[in-house]
Order: C-alpha cells, then structure tokens, then sequence
C-alpha cells in the first residue's frame, strides 16, 4: 500500500478516535481530579471514604467475580465435551448455547421476576405462600442472570482455543502417562488459558458495570445504577467523576493484564493444529448422559427468554399465582407496535444504529488497510486503541459524553445559537452523542471482521490492479471489498444489532421521550402500570427476534471465527 495513502489514512482514523473516544474519557478524569482548576485526589479519596460508594463498589466487585466465575464454570466443561465427544444432537445443543445471546440481561429480568416473585410460577408450582425468592438474593439474582446471559462469549472463546490446540502434544502426554484430568491440568489448560482469560475479562468488565440489570432487579447499591442516579449532578457535584474513574481504571487493568499475560501466547500457542483433534463417537446411554448438562444448562439459561415471552402473551391479571398464564393473547404485540412511545423509539433505533454502521464500516476498514496492507511503524498502536473501546464500558463512555455535552451545552456560543444547540446539547437532541457512542463502542468488531477477511485475502490481486494502473480508490472498491465482504456483512450485522440493543448509553444519553431509543423505553415501560410491563415484555421478544437472526447470519458468515469479535 501506498506510505503516503497510508499516512493520511492513519492520521485521520487517529484523530477521530482521539477526539470520539479519548475525548470523553479525559472528560472524566479531569471531572474527578480537578475542582477549581486545581488538581486535587480529595474526591477520589472521598470515594473510597463514602460508605454508600465504597459499599456500591464491593458489590459490583462481588457481582463481577462471581458471574465471571459462574460463566467459566459453565462455559468451559461444555466447550470441552463439545470438542471431546461426537454425540447425538450435538449440532442443536451448539446453537442452543448461544441463544441467551440475543436477549439482553435486563429484558431477561422482567421474566425471572414473574417466575421468582412473590405470586410468581415457583410458589404456584411447590404449592407455597407469597414466598419472594428475590428479596433477599437480589444480587445473587443479578449474577445468575449475567452468567445465563455472558457464557456464550466464554464458550466461543474457549472453543476457538480447544480447536486450534495441537492434538500431537496432548498425544505426547499420554504417552508419557499424563492422562484424564492431569492431562488436562498440564497441558490442555494452559493451552487454552489465553482464551479463558480473553474470553472471561470481556464478561468481567460487562457484568462490573451493566447497569440494567440491577435497575430492574432494584440492586441499588451498587456503582453503575449510582452512577446513573447521580446523572442530575454532572455539572455540580465531582464525585460521580471519581467513581467512573476508579470504574474505568479497574476494566483498563483487567484489559491489560489479559493483553500483557496472554496476548503474545495467544499467538505463539494458538496457531491452527496441523491435524484436526479426534472426537470420540458415543451413542446410547453414553451419548446421553455427555448431553444432559448441555440440556440442563440450556434450559436454564432459556428460562428468562420463557418468562419474557409468557409475559408478553399473557393478559392482563392473568399470570397471578399459576405456573403459567391462564390466558393468552398476542393483542400486546400488536399494541407494543402501535403504542406512541414504542413506534417513535424502533424509529429513533434504526437511525441510531444505521448511522453507527456507517461510520463503522468506514472507519473499520481504513483502520484494517492501514494495519494489514501497511508498513508505518505506528500501526499497531492504531489497531490498539481500535480495539480498546471493548476494555471500556458503555457506562463510562456514556458519563464521559454526558460531561461533554454539559460541557459544551454552557459555552456561550453554543447557547446563542439554536443550529449548535440542537446538535450538541444532550438535554436538547441526543442524537449525535448516542450515534457516537454507539459507534465507538462496536467499532472493534468491524475492525476485527474487517482484518480478519484481509488477512485471510492475499495481496496479489491488488498489487496486480495497481501493477495495471488502477488507483487505490479503484482497487480498494472493485477488488479488495468485494474479496471481504462476507467478513463485513457479518461485522455490520453484528454491529447493527447491538447497536439498536445497547443498554447503558441509551438508558443514560436519551433523557427526552422524543428521542428514546428501543431500550429506554423497554425500561420505561416496565415501570408502568397495568399494561405496561406485558408492553415491555413483547417489545423484547421482538428485539430477541431481531438480533436472533443476525446473529445467527453473521455466525453463518463467520463461522468459528466469530469468537474473536468478544477478545480482548
């Protein structure tokens, strides 16, 4: 590739993200460190201080460790039998893992609080009185909930190790009489680490600083939902800076310890395995009993999805104090299509998110030529700080925007004109701060899909376009987007979806009904009363429906590649 088309490339992708992503984040820690112009550590002293912070900053600890070590308890063993072991309904179960997927952890809410309530379907099942299983153990609730919801990105990751593990060297312990559960504390273990880790620091920092989950279960003590009740003071009160800050400095350490301790072993010890590992047959008695725990696991982790739809089916009064509803009706999904508030926010959605594929696939791919197809010594650094954005949460970014914004909203010639106003004040027009942040946060994919489909395309063809004298604008359209372009289907489809389900930027950024993206409203409406969460409930399954048939297209895209997009 060109230096010069390179330089400019790279110097253009750089300013942007400096400006888009760093911006904000310099946003929150001036916010935490400065007060009066001066710099002070009182308030991040103050944080810990504060019994109420320090005890929110515990929980979402605790909350994090254990839906981290609850999604590696499940992912691993399954991943493991599923690369071990040829069994009957093997296919299904694989697609079934990855349906918690396509609903967000905090739609699932609304369906284990219809099943663990008080007059919920487990009372009506043991025969018992108002017995409220989650009045105690709401946290424990929000870490079972996470983990049903996160496994899937550990088990991609772990089975992408599992298959690129050389067979020779488990082979070679065998003959050596390292066998069973030794063999694989010796050898296959350490093998996979680095997709462990991979895998389980993305579900560490998601599940650290999700914050709707613990809305809906009514987890208040903890520090995202905190921070989202402190969104009244971002002008005035310095305190919510600190604790983003002390949030974004714990996820920043979890995404470099990952890189540092694993990332160059990931790529000395998960080069592709010279022969494919051979998978034991079994059948029968056998073959059942090595599915049991992927059924056992599926059903629970299906769970919220049936809670979510029975609610969205039942009529209103008519899920009280049975297993399931006593009367159905589909009349709520007609209704949530139809209501004022949910057609305005599908509109606002397929805006926001088609405006963030835009800029993603621009940017994604003028990021990918210049770290594939370039030689500048800086590349790397480029692609670093592409992928960053996974290592911090939409909560911090959100804060961040929201302090530019206030920022901005004051000075004076943006209050004096009405153009400036409208575009960067939050409080006046969302839009752009939520196509950004919902840019900046999926960008990472299209990076990763984009440098993937370049690394598997060799250069030839272009270098014999430009050896013929095509531009690189010419070549870049008619050869080498055509050669990826399954890879960028796949990362837009990726990209679109979550982008019209991203939970913490839309429940921060959209704070005018005009302008709620579908999330806001599935919250807002839960808050209802009378039909309102049954609304809530239909909107979700069709946002399970959508991103289940991208997902599903993009696996189908992808295929096992597909677990790189969820590694740090």
């Amino acid at each position: 590739m060109d230096r010069k088309l390179a330089g400019v490339l790279f110097a253009v992708c750089a300013t942007l993200l400096v400006v888009l992503f760093l911006l904000p984040l310099g946003m929150v820690v001036s916010g935490g460190f400065f007060s009066g112009g001066r710099f002070t550590l009182a308030h991040l002293a103050g944080v810990f201080r504060n019994p109420v912070y320090a005890e929110g900053l515990r929980n979402s600890l605790g909350i994090a460790l254990g839906t981290t070590t609850l999604a590696a308890a499940i992912a691993i063993p399954l991943a493991w039998m599923a690369n071990r072991f040829d069994f009957p309904g093997k296919r299904a179960a694989g697609a079934l893992l990855l349906v918690p997927m396509i609903l967000p952890p905090f739609v699932g809410a609304i369906g284990i609080q219809q099943v663990f309530g008080v007059q919920g379907s487990l009372n009506a099942l043991l025969g018992l009185g108002p017995v409220d299983w989650l009045a105690r153990g709401r946290t424990l609730g929000v870490v079972l909930l996470q983990a049903l919801s996160l496994y899937p990105v550990l088990y991609l990751n772990v089975a992408a190790a599992l298959a690129n593990v050389d067979p020779a060297m488990e082979e070679a312990a065998e003959n050596l009489g390292c066998t069973g559960f030794r063999k694989f504390r010796r050898i296959t273990g350490p093998l996979i680490l680095p997709g462990v880790f991979a895998g389980g620091a993305i579900v560490f920092i998601w599940s650290f600083t999700e914050l709707g989950t613990p809305l809906m279960l009514n987890v208040t003590r903890c520090a995202p939902v905190q921070v989202y009740d402190a969104l009244k003071e971002v002008g005035s009160n310095p305190f919510p800076y600190a604790l983003v800050f002390v949030m974004l400095v714990t996820c920043l350490a979890i995404y470099g310890l990952a890189r540092g301790l694993f990332g160059r072993r990931a790529h000395a010890m998960q080069s592709k395995a010279a022969t494919a590992a051979a998978t034991v047959r079994v059948g029968g008695l056998r073959g059942a009993l090595v599915l049991l725990p992927f059924a056992v696991v599926i059903a629970l982790a299906l769970l919220p999805h049936l809670g979510v739809i029975l609610t969205s089916l039942a009529a209103p009064g008519a899920w009280y104090r049975s297993v399931v509803p006593e009367t159905l009706t589909a009349a709520h999904f007609t209704e949530a299509l139809g209501h004022p508030l949910t057609v305005g926010s599908i509109r606002n959605s397929l805006v926001y998110a088609s405006l963030a594929v835009v800029f993603d696939l621009v940017v994604g791919i003028a990021i990918a030529v210049v770290v594939v197809r370039s030689d500048l010594r800086g590349r790397g650094w480029l692609d670093a700080l592409a992928t960053l954005p996974l290592a911090v949460p939409g909560l911090v970014m959100a804060f961040g925007y929201l302090a530019l914004s206030t920022r901005l909203g004051n000075a004076g010639w943006v209050r004096e004109s009405p153009f400036w106003q409208h575009l960067l004040d939050i409080r006046t027009n969302p839009t752009l701060f939520l196509v950004i942040a919902y840019a900046v946060r999926r960008l990472p994919y299209m990076v990763r899909s984009a440098v993937a489909g370049l690394q598997q395309t060799a250069p030839v063809f272009e270098e014999a376009a430009a050896n013929l004298g095509a531009p690189p604008g010419a070549t870049l359209r008619r050869i080498t987007l055509p050669l990826i372009s399954a890879n960028l289907v796949a990362g837009g489809l990726l990209t679109f979806a979550f982008s019209m389900l991203e939970v913490s930027d839309s429940l921060m950024l959209a704070q005018r009904m005009d302008f709620y993206p579908i999330t806001k409203t599935i919250y807002e409406l839960f808050s209802l009363l009378g039909t309102g969460p049954h609304l809530a409930a239909a909107l979700g399954v069709w946002a399970m429906a959508f991103l289940a048939v991208t997902i599903v297209g993009a696996s189908l895209l992808l295929g096992r590649r597909m677990g790189a997009l969820f590694r740090v």
